[in-house]
């Protein structure tokens, strides 16, 4: 499957529903795929069961539609979760001063992996600290990355929870 026409045909559809779109991946082998679309509220409040139902009809009708995967496969709409993906430069900055885990393209510093706490963003650069070191990471050669679930992490979840719930 082709992962940026994908995502340029399912993002329209996300925005317009209101959400944004964090990531589009494809999972399993050539039999049966799943297509896997994460997305997210634009306040970042929790997505509940209505909104991925919500978004995963919208996206089966246009995907039937324009019918750009050959093979049988299955969609599944989720939400990005408490150690969620990062996949935008938007992502690292809502996120600085919180531990990541990233893989680069190509290496950075004579490494590919890196697990530290973003400490800031300038440009296109991401600024990790990890063992009082810090790296300079070129978004562009962000292969992947994802919070870190951390106990901070999990008390400003918590904290976020009680708040709406009171």
């Amino acid at each position: 499957m082709y992962k940026h026409h994908l995502q340029d045909i399912i993002e329209p559809v996300v925005t317009e529903l209101g959400y944004e779109l964090v990531r589009v991946l494809s999972v399993g082998g050539q039999t049966n795929p799943t297509l896997q679309v994460m997305i997210d509220n634009l306040d970042h409040t929790d997505i509940t069961i209505e909104d991925c139902t919500k978004v995963s009809h919208a996206l089966s009708d246009m995907l039937d539609e324009k019918d750009p995967i050959e093979n049988k496969y299955s969609l599944e709409v989720s939400s990005p979760g408490i150690d969620r993906p990062l996949t935008k430069l938007e992502h690292f900055k809502r996120y600085v001063g919180y531990d990541v885990r990233l893989e680069t393209e190509e290496k950075v510093d004579d490494r590919k992996r890196f697990k530290g706490k973003i400490s800031k963003i300038e440009k296109q650069n991401i600024f990790l600290t990890e063992d009082d070191k810090e790296f300079v990471i070129p978004f562009a050669v962000i292969n992947k990355a994802k919070l870190v679930l951390t106990d901070d992490l999990w008390n400003e979840y918590q904290a976020a929870h009680e708040a709406v719930e009171n």
